[in-house]
């Protein structure tokens, strides 16, 4: 088994993780409040599979860092001194206007009822037109979301409702 040890990285999945590593799960849950709905069979196996740390530790507002540190540290792996880390827009950019939202979509049913959303918010995101504004209602970050358009080059603002209530609003730039 000592060949299947998986290296604790900023791109390990959290699901990777906890299978890999189960004594890990709780003290990811403790540094991550928000992780403790891997608790939830569902968010387990929809959330965890695709989220990876670096995503958790933004979903958390924590260096990446600190949190793959500490996780190395308690399987005994070496301490890890940086790493890239991604930057998600938090301030509300000067592109935003509210009357320029022309679709929505809330993906925490979805999430509940164990479907992946990424599908049908990039779909939606394919069709949105320049300068209008896609809202995304969620009940964490959805970081593997907004990974993904800004590899489509389209820009995003992330708005902390509460603790289990994001919006993000995505828009394709003017060219």
């Amino acid at each position: 088994m000592e060949n299947k040890k998986l290296i604790i990285s900023p791109k390990t999945k959290v699901l990777q993780l906890i299978e890999t590593y189960p004594q890990l799960e709780d003290i990811l849950i403790n540094y991550v409040p928000a992780f403790k709905k891997l608790k939830n069979p569902v968010l387990r196996r929809t959330v965890a599979k695709i989220a990876t740390l670096q995503q958790a530790a933004t979903v958390a507002n924590i260096k990446v860092e600190d949190l793959i540190n500490i996780l190395r540290k308690e399987i005994g792996q070496d301490i890890i001194v940086s790493s890239d880390k991604a930057d998600y827009n938090i301030e509300q950019p000067d592109w935003f206007d509210l009357s320029k939202v022309k679709s929505e979509i809330d993906v925490r049913e979805m999430l509940n009822e164990g479907e992946h959303p990424v599908n049908q918010v990039i779909s939606d995101l394919n069709q949105l037109k320049k300068n209008e504004i896609y809202q995304v209602i969620a009940p964490f970050v959805p970081a593997p979301l907004i990974d993904k358009s800004l590899s489509l080059g389209i820009d995003h603002w992330v708005k902390k409702e509460s603790d289990e209530k994001f919006i993000v609003y995505f828009i394709k730039p003017k060219e």
